[in-house]
């Protein structure tokens, strides 16, 4: 069968109705809702189903929601026969990764990715942040962007995530990031978009996050990788339990360093690079790195997309 490159996304990617279609047409898919509501106390698969765009918003909600949806959907994905290779996650999607690979069980995971949720919650309602992506500038632009925001309001903001070359988003201080988006519109950038999430993920901001959240690490059961897993914080392939734990706990407030992470995903030279997420947001992404063929890197969020990818697997067999 062909190979698998799976990458999942993070913050942000929720949508409306997310994991339904999936939960009712894969009984694998579905019982990863019913493990994490037995986990988090509450229906998550009606929350996801009913809940409004401001609750699935909420980071407290939104990480544990996202989570069990992009592991749901690979459930779906996984029952194809396709053998993954490599995974890699946006920020916590990385947990995702490491959950298909056997190097955190399920309901571990679930009850890591809600105490980060929470974590990051409790650090975002002392220090109420924001966050924007520049597209048009390379790092070393932003990068004096935010120190001239830094000087002029004496906020803090710095990168965040760095998706591609030119789109690199900012974190921090809400009067920061704005100043350091419209110094970026008034230097000639191409856009300049607030992001919809409810703190300043990726920055100094969540200092007392950590502290909280890597007495869970601590805790965790964490085994190696079943097969190779990328770090968005090193760009490496974890090679140790304690590397592991290291970068997940240095995630919340490290830099996302996807393009790199994508670009050591593309290396391993899967035949099919697969999204699995309620949003299409790496795969556009993905598309674009060299060696990479539009058509062998596909986004599934619903039962419809993987027949699509069924087919697509199939005609490469048969090609093979």
């Amino acid at each position: 069968m062909p190979t698998l490159g799976v990458v999942f996304p993070g913050q942000g990617s929720q949508a409306a109705s997310m994991g339904v279609d999936v939960a009712a047409n894969f009984p694998a898919a579905r019982e990863c809702y019913d493990r994490a509501s037995r986990v988090l106390g509450y229906n998550l698969l009606e929350l996801c189903a009913n809940g409004s765009e401001e609750a699935l918003r909420e980071t407290r909600v939104s990480q544990p929601a996202i989570f069990t949806t992009n592991v749901a959907i690979y459930r779906a994905v996984e029952s194809l026969g396709l053998a993954p290779v490599v995974s890699a996650g946006h920020s916590f999607g990385e947990y995702c990764s490491l959950t298909i690979a056997g190097s955190i069980a399920f309901d571990d995971a679930i009850g890591l990715v809600n105490e980060r949720g929470l974590a990051m919650g409790a650090a975002a309602d002392l220090s109420p942040g924001a966050m924007a992506a520049i597209i048009g500038f390379e790092s070393d632009k932003v990068e004096e962007l935010c120190a001239r925001a830094r000087a002029a309001t004496g906020g803090r903001v710095g990168l965040a995530n760095l998706n591609a070359p030119i789109q690199i988003v900012v974190s921090g201080d809400a009067t920061a990031v704005n100043a350091a988006g419209e110094m970026a519109k008034a230097a000639g950038a191409k856009r300049v978009v607030m992001l919809n999430v409810s703190g300043a993920w990726h920055s100094e901001l969540m200092g007392p996050a950590v502290t909280r959240f890597e007495k869970a690490i601590a805790r965790a059961q964490i085994r190696m990788p079943l097969f190779a897993v990328v770090s968005n914080v090193e760009v490496v392939e974890y090679s140790s339990t304690d590397q592991i734990r290291r970068c997940l706990v240095a995630s919340l407030m490290s830099r996302v360093r996807w393009h790199e992470t994508a670009e050591l995903v593309a290396r391993r030279r899967p035949d099919f690079i697969v999204e699995c997420g309620a949003s299409s947001v790496l795969a556009p992404m993905m598309r674009r790195l060299p060696g990479v063929a539009a058509d062998r890197c596909v986004s599934v969020s619903d039962a419809a997309s993987v027949a699509k990818l069924e087919k697509l697997a199939t005609a490469a067999e048969t090609s093979a």
